[in-house]
């Protein structure tokens, strides 16, 4: 069978191809499906691939509950000691999130506790990074991003682009994130179903962070605390993550963020290696 693409000019498209036959057809032998099983599974192919629009991945969802999406970070982000872990992205980034100002409110429509978000952006070596980029979206106090509930929700609720300061500070006005389920109106939902598994993903915040001579890195902020930590529907959690939300009564602190105390603080600092920097091998 793999004799059929020896003519294939570009040698990764060939390996890729070879190996995929290879193992695609151990996997038949393994299970021997039914011409009915085979059939069903061409089905549920098809219906992942029309669930599939502009604002909904039916097939990143499918690779993130298969376990594919974590396993392909790992292969792609082997990160240094003290570097922030990366993770999946998601079925619901957009690339065009706005810019805004440094302490704005990406909560447009008050859905959610109220909260502060803040970090530093830093190399590896501890260096502050300025005009370093951070992209932050999450989704509303219901568990929905804007794009589930346009009709709803405002359009780019729960999104924004910052950069950071001369001492690559970031700071936001946000929600505290919830726990939510993947949807599960279309064929993944119907697998998870049908396999008895939940749908649900930890409360989180999702990021993407990069600065001139350092890799991005994409990752998740998990809350302390949250539901689903150790069963996450997409197996994203990473302990490093992992961070506690801490009620302020400072006033002083409070001003800096342009808030009254009491307020809810979520501190989620990000180390990016340089680009310089060596892969580092998978244990």
């Amino acid at each position: 069978m793999n004799a059929s693409w020896q003519n294939t000019a570009d040698e990764r498209l060939k390996t890729i191809l070879n190996s995929l036959v290879e193992h695609l057809h151990d996997f038949l032998r393994d299970v021997e499906p039914t011409l009915d099983e085979w059939m069903q599974g061409l089905q549920f192919l098809t219906a992942t691939g029309q669930k599939c629009d502009d604002v909904r991945q039916e097939f990143i969802l499918l690779s993130d509950i298969l376990g594919v999406s974590m396993l392909v970070d790992a292969i792609n982000n082997r990160k240094p000691q003290g570097a922030t872990e990366s993770t999946v992205l998601g079925p619901f980034h957009m690339v065009d999130s706005p810019a805004r100002e440094l302490g704005a409110d990406i909560s447009l429509d008050g859905n959610g506790t109220p909260c502060v978000v803040a970090g530093q952006v830093r190399s590896l070596d501890g260096t502050p990074l300025a005009g370093a980029l951070v992209d932050v979206w999450q989704a509303n106090g219901d568990g929905l991003y804007d794009v589930q509930q346009p009709d709803k929700q405002p359009a780019l609720n729960l999104r924004g682009l910052f950069t950071t300061d001369d001492k690559g500070r970031y700071w936001l006005r946000s929600v505290v994130p919830r726990h939510y389920p993947v949807p599960t109106d279309g064929p993944v939902g119907d697998l998870l179903r049908a396999s008895q598994r939940h749908a649900y993903r930890p409360a989180h915040i999702h990021f993407i962070a990069g600065a001139q001579g350092h890799h991005p890195v994409t990752t998740h902020m998990f809350l302390d605390g949250s539901r689903y930590l150790d069963s996450d529907a997409v197996f994203a959690v990473k302990n490093e993550l992992i961070r506690s939300i801490v009620v302020i009564n400072d006033e002083a602190r409070a001003a800096e963020f342009g808030v009254q105390v009491p307020f809810h603080l979520i501190e989620f600092d990000i180390v990016l290696d340089p680009a310089t920097q060596q892969p580092v091998e998978l244990s």
